[in-house]
């Protein structure tokens, strides 16, 4: 079988006007996939160089490859189970700045030169105060950024060749933070104001939110894929359908990197708050609420969740009933993301498993339901029922028996300890229902929520969480 390379396949000979930082399985998946599609929608003419972020990387493994790799979509879409393959030819360099340093300071004298992008994950925009040594590769990616800009302000000394900077790390306001850290840095570095002003003024940063489920490499399917496609690819990269970026109008970043004009699913809006809080409330507050209910039914992944009747039934009351009214962006729009998320959690392609979303479970109810709970009290004046059932479920969960199997917990030692004083103490349901409701935030023990937990928990111990959730939609019907 041949393998996938220049050779094999004729690639597409592009300006690079993109920096890279990072080469992993998302940003191949996401990002280069999107570029991928504005180029061959002929919205965009630029190939991308790929900057490796870290000592250990894959830099020299997709080189080999020529850059050129298969995206393999799979999921549903529309209520139709798609399946695409499809290659990338976008990626037309590779800097390991760890061993050529010169390199990665060359290419900040590209006239060509537009668009920054970069994952280099959570921990990746943070304030390194001693990586002040430019003379060599800094350690941190605000360092290695940070020189490579410098470099670029002492090559041309002006303001017209700023960039766009585009973070996709996971954080809060990414593009705000990793523009605030190279302000830190340079300070620290005693780099001048002039500099600072060109890089505060000149250059222009967004903020962001990336969604795209990317499993990865399909270490246990890849030679299926290879017989599909013709040819032997090592660098291939599973994704599933659904993708969403959402970017902070900037008109510098929109004219130099215009994603929203390929019907993408590319958004650049006036504040990406809203849609980062309808991400979290919908997708991650439904995953959170959904695993001890099904856990303690007897399933074991989300596809097997929705395919049950009960269990997706309450997901969807969840999210139509309790969580879509509290988001603040207009209705069609919410609906269709409502949608698609049920879509991405009955992938068949994807094998996601419920104790990997239990993890640290106290802390992802607060982060995740908690603020829905809030503003829907807020709102209507009154609990939100599913959410209470959600985490009346959650507090059974912590007992850590799924019939008389253990089940294998795993949260933060100071909450899985809370949890065992509290179901190796002598309580009634009203008090397990207390102590945990105040366990979790003061707020929460009001009398009512009390008599809803108190009244759950008792069904879900004497009647098994099956038919306990039977008995609360049957409820939930005849109100």
């Amino acid at each position: 079988m041949q393998k996938l390379n220049g050779t094999s396949y004729a690639k597409t000979v592009r300006p690079i006007k993109i920096l890279q930082f990072g080469e992993g399985n998302f940003l191949r998946a996401f990002a280069d996939w999107i570029i991928q599609k504005l180029n061959d929608g002929k919205v965009i003419n630029a190939d991308v160089c790929v900057v490796q972020p870290v000592e250990a990387g894959r830099v020299e493994e997709l080189a080999k490859q020529d850059g050129l790799y298969t995206v393999c979509l799979e999921g549903v879409d529309k209520g139709e189970r798609v399946q695409t393959r499809e290659i990338i030819d976008v990626l037309a360099d590779f800097v390991n700045p760890y061993t050529d340093y010169a390199k990665f300071l060359q290419y900040a004298h590209s006239e060509e030169l537009e668009v920054i992008i970069s994952n280099t994950t959570e921990a990746g925009i943070a304030l390194d105060s001693t990586d002040t040594d430019f003379s060599v590769c800094p350690r941190s990616f605000p360092g290695k950024l940070l020189a490579f800009l410098y470099e670029r302000y002492n090559f041309f000394g002006a303001d017209a060749k700023g960039l766009a900077i585009v973070p996709c790390e996971l954080i809060d306001n990414n593009g705000a933070t990793l523009k605030r850290v190279l302000v830190q840095l340079a300070q620290i570095r005693n780099m001048g104001e002039d500099f600072i002003r060109w890089l505060t003024t000149a250059n222009h940063f967004t903020d962001t939110l990336v969604d795209r489920i990317v499993p990865g490499y399909p270490r246990d399917t890849v030679e299926s894929v290879w017989r599909q496609t013709g040819y032997e690819d090592n660098d291939v990269v599973k994704a599933e359908v659904f993708h969403l970026w959402v970017l902070k109008q900037e008109p510098f970043v929109e004219s130099k990197f215009p994603a929203d004009k390929c019907a993408l699913n590319v958004i650049f809006a006036p504040d990406i708050t809203p849609y980062k809080q309808r991400k979290v409330k919908i997708l991650n507050g439904a995953h959170t609420a959904m695993v001890p209910i099904a856990y303690l039914c007897g399933l074991d992944t989300v596809g097997e969740a929705m395919e049950d009747a009960d269990v997706r039934a309450f997901v969807e009351q969840l999210i139509f009933d309790e969580i879509k009214p509290t988001i603040d962006l207009p209705q069609d729009e919410t609906d269709r993301f409502a949608f698609s998320v049920l879509e991405r959690f009955q992938n068949p392609f994807i094998r996601h498993e419920l104790m990997s979303i239990a993890l640290n479970s106290t802390s992802k109810f607060c982060s995740r339901l908690l603020p829905t709970y809030n503003d829907y009290k807020r709102l209507f004046g009154r609990s939100p029922k599913h959410i209470m059932f959600a985490f009346a479920s959650l507090v059974a969960f912590f007992r850590g028996k799924r019939g008389s199997e253990p089940i294998a917990l795993q949260d933060e030692a100071r909450h899985l300890e809370f949890w065992k004083e509290l179901w190796n103490g002598v309580y009634d349901f009203e008090e397990l229902a207390r102590e945990a409701l105040s366990y979790i935030n003061g707020g929460l023990a009001t009398v009512q929520n009390i008599t809803l937990v108190s009244q759950y928990l008792e069904d879900i111990e004497s009647l098994g969480m099956r038919n306990a959730l039977q008995k609360f939609l049957d409820v939930q019907l005849a109100d």
